[in-house]
């Protein structure tokens, strides 16, 4: 009879360490602010502010998982809640049909990223920040380097109720969060389609010798984070109710330090969607407990940048472990039988 082998210590670390520091935040915040950070105002705060984060955290994950990295997400997220804005104010388009042609929008984005960078053979950092680059001239031209601001009218009260509202006492924004976080849960750990983007993200010459598609898959997932960064246009428009051509920038920092700290937590050595929520988590709790403690304003770049350091050099000493055989990698998909008659 045989029996599994028990996990290392430094498995259950790497696996649990950042759900349990999100708990150690909260301990050490709520007794050093008792009258305002244990608080359900603080909750809802927290669930509400910090969803845009972490859809656009959840929509660089994706990329990730297949070794590439999408620079131009928050020059994306810039221009689709401009074009947002601008479909619904200025052309007078309803404001479904804007949001969904937004988000189409982000898709096709995402089609070209992943056709500059796997056909084009540029690296992803640098197709990315040129595509980026690009996005942000044509938010300019769109706003004319001004904000778009509503008539007297105001927007349509069904299209700030999507980030404004709640569901089962939940603010709205964070069941998007738990909704799309379960969608992509599902398909990369649970299809097959998950596996393989896995396998090309770890050793693209393996997923090419089994008979993977390399190059359409690293297209599918600039796709889904070209998608995802629309939907969070629609959110970060219905939340602002105006279109600032500058404030996409803002969110780019924080989506790349919740997607690489979340792959040094639940799945350490590998970027993933859990992981990825916990680690928003960790982010949300320790800038609203340093806001509350008084912290002036550096001090918030100052915690992303330190964090952000903190989580490449973790998440490549994970990769490391996982390399050099202490961690599990994914699972490798059966290679193709050859042909008959053809050399081996």
């Amino acid at each position: 009879m045989t029996g599994r082998t028990p996990r290392p210590a430094g498995h259950l670390v790497g696996s649990y360490g950042l759900p349990a520091l999100t708990l150690l935040l909260v301990l050490v915040f709520s007794l050093a602010l008792p009258r305002t950070f244990p608080t359900l105002d603080t909750v809802d705060a927290i669930l509400s502010t910090q969803a845009i984060p972490a859809v656009l955290a959840l929509a660089a994950t994706v990329p990730v998982v297949t070794g590439a990295f999408d620079l131009s997400l928050g020059y994306g997220l810039g221009l689709a809640h401009v074009m947002v804005m601008k479909l619904i104010v200025d052309e007078g388009w309803p404001w479904p049909s804007a949001c969904l042609a937004v988000v189409v929008g982000g898709g096709v984005a995402g089609v070209l990223n992943g056709i500059v960078v796997e056909f084009g053979r540029i690296d992803s950092f640098i197709a990315t920040l040129g595509t980026g680059s690009m996005m942000y001239a044509v938010t300019g031209w769109v706003t004319g380097g001004g904000r778009i601001v509503p008539g007297p009218g105001g927007l349509p009260p069904a299209f700030t109720d999507i980030y404004d509202s709640t569901f089962l006492g939940l603010p709205l924004p964070a069941c998007y969060v738990v909704a799309l976080a379960a969608v992509l849960w599902l398909v990369l750990e649970r299809l097959p389609l998950g596996r393989y983007l896995y396998v090309v993200g770890s050793n693209p010459r393996a997923a090419e010798l089994v008979g993977i598609r390399t190059r359409a898959c690293t297209v599918y997932a600039f796709t889904a984070a070209g998608l995802i960064v629309g939907l969070a246009g629609v959110l970060l428009a219905a939340q602002q109710q105006q279109g600032n051509p500058s404030v996409g920038l803002d969110y780019l920092l924080p989506a790349f330090t919740g997607a690489l700290l979340g792959s040094t937590a639940v799945r350490p050595g590998r970027p993933n969607v859990l992981g990825t929520v916990v680690a928003v988590a960790v982010l949300a709790v320790g800038l609203t407990g340093i806001g509350q403690l008084g912290a002036d304003f550096w001090t918030v770049p100052l915690f992303y940048g330190g964090t952000l350091l903190i989580a490449v050099g973790l998440s490549g000493y994970a990769a490391r472990r996982l390399r050099t055989g202490t961690g599990r990698p994914p699972d490798l998909p059966e290679p193709a039988e050859p042909a008959e008659g053809s050399a081996g």
